[in-house]
This record gives C-alpha cells, sequence and structure tokens, in this order.
C-alpha cells in the first residue's frame, strides 16, 4: 500500500521549485501525495501527478493571513490524516497545526525548515519576530525527523535546540543535453528570485553606471520591485536595466542559461541570509552561468571547492562592478570546466537520495 504524505506550506506553491522536487521525488517513489497551500499572492493553474489544494483565504494582511492559514490549516489536516499518514511541514509559518495534529494521532511528523523564519530581515525587531521565536523554541527541539536547506542552517539548529538536521540543498535536476552559449552583444547580468531587500539588487543597480555594453535582467517580483523600477527611472538607467516579471519555474529555467552573469550577493541582513545558500546560486551553476558571489559562508565554501566566479569585496557599486567585469573579462566558457565539476556535484539526482532516507525512516515509524 502507499503511504501517505501531506505536504503543506504557506505559499500559493506555483513558484516553490523546492516543495515541487520534493514532492514529486515522494510521488515517483511510490508515496501518495497531497499538498496543501494557500492563493496568498495568487492561484496561477498548476499540473501534477498528485493531488493538490489551495486553502482560500480573505485576510487582507500578512500578519492576520498568517493566523487564518494555520486554523484553516489544521481543519484541513484534521480531515485527511489519519494513522497512516506521514505530516510534512514546510517552514515555521506552517508547522504549528501539523506539530498539534502529528502529538494527536501519534503519528511522523517532517519538518523543512527552508530559512531560518524567525530571524528573516523582514521580521527583524518587530513584536512578530518574538512571536515566531517563542513558537519555534516549542516546537523545534521536539522535532524528530527535520531537513534545511543549507550547512549554515543545520549548525545554526543543531546549536540553537540541539536538534540534528539533514541538509538537503535546493539544487535543480541535471539539465540534459550540450547547453549553448550564446554570443550576447550587449552581455547579460541576470538576479532571479523574490524582489526582496538585503539581496543587493538596489547596489547592483548603481553598478551599471560603471559598466558598458552590459543589461541587467531582473526576473523575479517582490514587494521592493516598485522601489528599485522608480530607482531605475531616477538614475536613468532604463536603457541598462529591465524587469522581466514573475516567471514560472519552466520558463525561468529557459531564461537562466542565456545570461553571462548571474549575482547572488545578499547582504547581512540577519543570521537567516548570512547561513543561506540560495536557490539562485545552484540553478546558475546547473545553467553553466558564472556567478558573483557575496562575501557570506555558504558562498564562500562553494567558491573553494569550484571557482564558478567572484566574491565581492563589499557591496559598494563599484566593487560589484569590478567583480562583474572579472567574470566578463574571463569569459563564460572559461569558467565550464570548473561549472561542470560543480553541477554534477550541486544536483538535485544527490539531494533526493538523502531526502529519502529521512522520509523512509518517518514512513517506517508509523
Amino acid at each position: 500500500m502507499r503511504k501517505k504524505i501531506i505536504t503543506s506550506a504557506f505559499s500559493n506553491l506555483s513558484t516553490d521549485q523546492r516543495i515541487e522536487k520534493i514532492c514529486r521525488t515522494l510521488y515517483e517513489n511510490g508515496y501518495e501525495i497531497e499538498l496543501l497551500g494557500n492563493n496568498w499572492g495568487g492561484a496561477e493553474k498548476m499540473s501534477r501527478p498528485y493531488k493538490v489544494s489551495r486553502i482560500p483565504l480573505i485576510s487582507t494582511s500578512l500578519k492576520t493571513a498568517y493566523f487564518e492559514f494555520n486554523w484553516k490549516l489544521y481543519r484541513e489536516l484534521k480531515r485527511k490524516a489519519d494513522k497512516s499518514t506521514v505530516l510534512h511541514a514546510n517552514d515555521l509559518d506552517a508547522l504549528l497545526p501539523n506539530y498539534w495534529l502529528a502529538k494527536k494521532l501519534g503519528i511522523p511528523l517532517v519538518f523543512d525548515s527552508h530559512e531560518i523564519f524567525s530571524e528573516m530581515p523582514a521580521i527583524q525587531g518587530k513584536m512578530s519576530q518574538k512571536l515566531w521565536r517563542y513558537l519555534e523554541k516549542k516546537m523545534v527541539p521536539d522535532i524528530q525527523f527535520m531537513i534545511t536547506a543549507s550547512s549554515g542552517y543545520a549548525d545554526w539548529f543543531k546549536n540553537k535546540y540541539n536538534v540534528d538536521a539533514t541538509v538537503v540543498q535546493n539544487a535543480p535536476r541535471k539539465l540534459s543535453g550540450s547547453i549553448e552559449i550564446p554570443e550576447n552583444k550587449p552581455r547579460i547580468l541576470l538576479y532571479q528570485g523574490v524582489i526582496n531587500p538585503f539581496r543587493g539588487i538596489d547596489k547592483a543597480i548603481l553598478a551599471m553606471h560603471h559598466l558598458d555594453n552590459i543589461i541587467f535582467k531582473i526576473a523575479g517580483d517582490g514587494p521592493m520591485k516598485k522601489e528599485y523600477e522608480d530607482l531605475v527611472t531616477r538614475e536613468n538607467l532604463q536603457h541598462k536595466v529591465c524587469f522581466l516579471g514573475k516567471l514560472l519555474p519552466e520558463d525561468l529555467r529557459k531564461i537562466t542559461p542565456t545570461a553571462d552573469c548571474g549575482m547572488s550577493i545578499e547582504e547581512n541582513g540577519g543570521e537567516s541570509y548570512f547561513y543561506s545558500l540560495p536557490n539562485k546560486v545552484l540553478d546558475g551553476i546547473q545553467a553553466r552561468i558564472p556567478l558573483i558571489l557575496s562575501n557570506l559562508p555558504e558562498m564562500q565554501n562553494i567558491k573553494r571547492q569550484f571557482d564558478i566566479g567572484e566574491i565581492i569585496k563589499d557591496h559598494r557599486p563599484e566593487s560589484i562592478a569590478e567583480a562583474i567585469r572579472k567574470v566578463l573579462d574571463k569569459g563564460r566558457k572559461n569558467y565550464l570546466p570548473e561549472l561542470d565539476k560543480a553541477a554534477d556535484f550541486l544536483c538535485w539526482e544527490n539531494e533526493e537520495i538523502k531526502l529519502l532516507k529521512i522520509f523512509d525512516k518517518a514512513s517506517a515509524s508509523l
């Protein structure tokens, strides 16, 4: 009999590549999957081989949406789960209902912490941070099965709560076939991901003043998009910077390999960013594009293993421009041998082995 897993997340699910990869791996390895999200931020049509549903929210603010979702999620889980179910909670904002029901039914719970939710820049110094920290402190030390997205995160949870988290990096699947390197004129710098503060996007925009014959493409959406669009206009950089908007994962995968240089220059906006290994790093490596990187631990670690780009000295626009220039002067083809090695190692095919071990252990405990 196929063992049942209910995966839940505060997400509209359509662009969450980590959840999609995890659910597909579990489905393809014999598990019955049901995925629960919500309609916060949209409800695009999705085609998945397993059951997907979104909890409708009526809240108009994120603060009340969290409460509404957790209350409704508990009711949904209570209706759908039984003694032969494994619960799978993605991030702290979906953990409480899963935790309660796992305790009530005596069933296993796998917690996937995509980041250190309680230390995200968006809640630094706010009352909500105290609430998330309280919930984290109450639940995480009691979690038996936990995965997280970077070794830095795993070390943080071990030091803070003495919990052992398995590192399952959010690496993409290996790209099949050979990758053609376009001769871009002008050359393309690419940012992909959520347009949030502390991502270095505004500094990279200003760096365009110091670079010629380069177009900066920004793929994604987020709370800072309007502010950064206004910055581009104020700085008269409309001819050098373009916003591609929010892209579905399959469309983004077509865009990434067309760039000459990618970027992941997150600033130290708190421990969640400090210990992160952003998806865009692994996506860029798999697409064989060299990168400019922040001088943060996880990115330093990759750069030590594989020469796949340049680490910026600091976040001054001049320093960012200097790093971009170094990458472009060396040329994408000259980075290919190291990118090939990194892509062969940092791929989902390696990560899903660790993922399956955790879920097999959890399901064996039923």
